[in-house]
């Protein structure tokens, strides 16, 4: 593994190689093609690049995942002093539109999943290919994980955490989603639940010989218009419950008053709630005024701000903290009792867009805070 200074402690043009290197990764991740559900050809590709790094064990291949092991501690007297910390990010993007090729114009890096979130996975490839002498405080594990963008089951990550006992046993894992180099901590656990409401057909000309499905719906309707967010603070940070009706399907004609009907909820509920209470919560709502059908159960996460890494990561110069107000899979870590934050230089506002374009400069900075966070991380081993 080639070694390389600390980004803090270099001369203008050192910066400017390393921050070179650094895009010309993201690019090359980026003229990959990897949509959800079709990732063979970049986990091929990762595969063949990190046989070129010194690792401390064999990669682990999980479908079109990948678990690698970068550093581990010796076996002498303070093997295990040092923290142990997988990054983690997903490689599928979400299929958008893209006016031109990959490419760099000015500080902008245009490109599918240029921010969500082939940023961060640049970033993971840069430590193990030119970092050695960061990695020597910490056991740093790199984790490439397919399908995140597509349904809860579906997701890989989902089979590699049961799969892989090292991986459950790290000390903190960080989710490189995109957030503009701020640390967002927790999430928010997400439950989408078809609600049915059931009527009796009739024409139209003639509704009193039937039941409305769709009239039946109004009043959780406005139940739903009327419903104030449940807000609850934890670690000094504001979470929100909320739950809105997110699709509608339902009739057979227009002539036809409908039988059935049905609104599709998405209930949000922070991370002090349970996904059984989440589940009491919409019955509750409903009222028994329509059939349940649970589809995705997200459980939510705890943020873990005073975990010791966490604050040895947020001293490092991250651009804030803030609360997750959605969905991560740092939750998928906490079901396993692993603390997990989601931190990445990739641009927020940028994910899923047309002509996704990320910032070079926010990736070079992200850079820098990790470099120092993991240079600093030995002195927070251990868990909250």
């Amino acid at each position: 593994m080639e070694r390389a200074p600390d980004l803090d402690q270099v001369t203008a043009a050192d910066v400017s190689v390393n921050e070179a290197r650094l895009v010309e990764t993201l690019l090359w991740l980026c003229r990959i093609p990897s949509p959800t559900g079709d990732e063979g050809m970049i986990c091929d590709a990762l595969v063949e690049r990190l046989s070129g790094v010194h690792l401390a064990a064999p990669v682990r291949r999980y479908g079109h995942s990948l678990v690698v092991p970068v550093t581990r501690s010796s076996a002498g007297r303070d093997s295990r002093a040092k923290p142990k910390i997988a990054l983690v990010g997903h490689t599928d993007v979400v299929k958008t539109s893209h006016d031109g090729p990959v490419r760099v114009e000015g500080d902008r890096l245009y490109g599918p999943g240029s921010s969500d979130m082939k940023s961060g996975l640049a970033l993971m490839l840069e430590l193990a290919e030119h970092h050695a002498d960061v990695l020597t405080n910490v056991d740093l594990t790199l984790v490439f994980y397919a399908r995140e963008e597509g349904p809860f089951l579906e997701n890989e990550l989902g089979t590699v955490l049961p799969a892989d006992e090292e991986l459950r046993g790290v000390d903190l894992a960080v989710c490189m989603e995109p957030s503009d180099n701020k640390l967002s901590l927790g999430a928010s656990g997400s439950i989408h639940a078809a609600v049915t409401f059931h009527g009796r057909t009739a024409h139209s000309a003639r509704p009193w010989q039937g039941e409305n499905a769709i009239h039946k719906a109004g009043t959780l309707l406005c139940d739903l218009a009327a419903l104030s967010p449940r807000e609850v603070t934890i670690d000094g940070l504001l979470y929100r419950t909320v739950t809105s009706a997110t699709t509608a399907q339902g009739g057979r004609g227009r002539n036809i008053v409908p039988d059935e009907f049905s609104l599709n909820l998405n209930h949000r509920f922070s991370p002090d709630t349970s996904i059984e209470q989440a589940q009491r919560d919409i019955e509750a709502i409903v009222a028994g005024r329509a059939s349940i059908e649970w589809r995705d159960l997200s459980p939510s996460a705890a943020p873990h701000a005073s975990h010791p890494l966490v604050v040895k990561l947020r001293d490092a110069g991250v651009v804030a903290v803030e609360p997750k107000q959605a969905w991560t899979d740092v939750a998928r870590f906490a079901t396993f009792g692993v603390p997990a934050v989601n931190f990445g230089p990739g641009v927020n506002a940028q994910a899923h867009q047309r002509n996704e374009w990320t910032s070079i400069e926010k990736l070079c900075q992200g850079m820098r805070i990790v470099t120092r966070w993991l240079r600093s991380a030995n002195a927070g081993a251990g868990s909250a």
